[in-house]
């Protein structure tokens, strides 16, 4: 495997000029895509690498499951400071697993909660609470889930404000966005150096409901307004904040009172955000070639190790 099985661990850093490129000159739809898909990608290769070096750490621990045969020199020596990288990798292993874990739970958890303070409430695409704090959010569920909004908000927007409003978090719900937020989020936990995708996704997602939003009202400052408004007078839901959470007001308001951006499938090479993805597409094919390489080496290696 040689040192091929340490660059998965690394080689995120080559998507952090993506995350802030993308976010500024791609259409918000592309961006989230491109980034999440690139997280995914390079948060299962380094979880394989530490995967592959935490079975050379282990067989190195006395009274471990392992054949013995998997200690042996000539498998170790697959590995890179084996002595050091597979003891290390044991409790990365178990860090990384007990993240995505707690990722998961609270994911779970809060949907519950939201659930449970609505089930009340009868069943309608919007559930507006008689609430004088004002908030509103869109709660992924079955049937496309809903969208809930307290009377405290409601009554500071006027009437186009208030379809804006509905508009985005309509399309929090059509386009999955949460799915997206929580890929990331594991992805995050896998590799540290991928937090910045993570906080670049958490943009996205809401720039892409903005210019949803703003193509159903036909009016972008209206939308600008009702961003602008319901984040001076919003707090974040005790309870639900984590379907509450605004993101970066003024860069969205400002985006908003200019042009509509561009739709590209993919960035032209020739371009300062193109030259960031194809590198972070570079970076992203060369982790998953060095984790199938890895991982197939370290496979004949244990084979030709193990007695029939």
């Amino acid at each position: 495997m040689g040192v091929f099985v340490l660059l998965p661990l690394v080689l995120p850093l080559t998507a952090w000029p993506v995350a802030r490129l993308a976010e500024q000159r791609l259409h918000p739809r592309a961006a989230t895509w491109l980034l999440t898909v690139t997280a995914c990608a390079l948060a299962l290769c380094s979880t394989l690498c530490l995967t592959l070096l935490m079975v050379v750490g282990t067989a190195q621990l006395p009274g471990n499951p392992l054949p013995d045969a998997w200690s042996d020199d000539e498998v170790r020596k697959a590995v890179p400071y084996d002595e050091v990288a597979g003891e290390i990798a044991i409790p990365a292993l178990l860090a990384v697993l007990a993240g995505c874990s707690r990722v998961l739970w609270r994911h779970v958890r809060v949907r519950r909660r939201a659930a449970r303070s609505l089930a009340d409430l009868p069943r309608r695409t919007v559930a507006v609470l008689p609430d004088p704090e004002p908030y509103a959010y869109a709660l992924p569920g079955r049937n496309r889930g809903r969208v809930v909004v307290s009377t405290g908000l409601l009554t500071r927007l006027a009437a186009r404000e208030r379809r804006a409003l509905f508009a985005h978090e309509r399309a929090h719900l059509a386009g999955g966005h949460h799915r997206f937020l929580l890929l990331v989020q594991l992805a995050a936990r896998a590799n540290p150096f991928l937090r910045p995708l993570r906080t670049a996704v958490s943009y996205t997602v809401e720039r892409w409901a903005d210019e949803e939003a703003a193509g159903v009202v036909r009016d972008r400052q209206t939308v600008a307004r009702a961003i602008g408004k319901a984040a001076l007078v919003s707090r974040p839901h005790p309870v639900l904040a984590g379907f509450a959470a605004p993101g970066p007001v003024p860069r969205r308001v400002a985006a908003l009172l200019g042009p509509a951006p561009a739709v590209h499938v993919w960035p032209s090479l020739f371009t300062a955000v193109g030259v960031a993805a194809w590198t972070a597409a570079a970076g992203t094919m060369i982790s998953a070639l060095s984790s199938a390489n890895s991982a197939v080496t370290l496979f004949l290696v244990l084979k030709a190790a193990t007695p029939l």
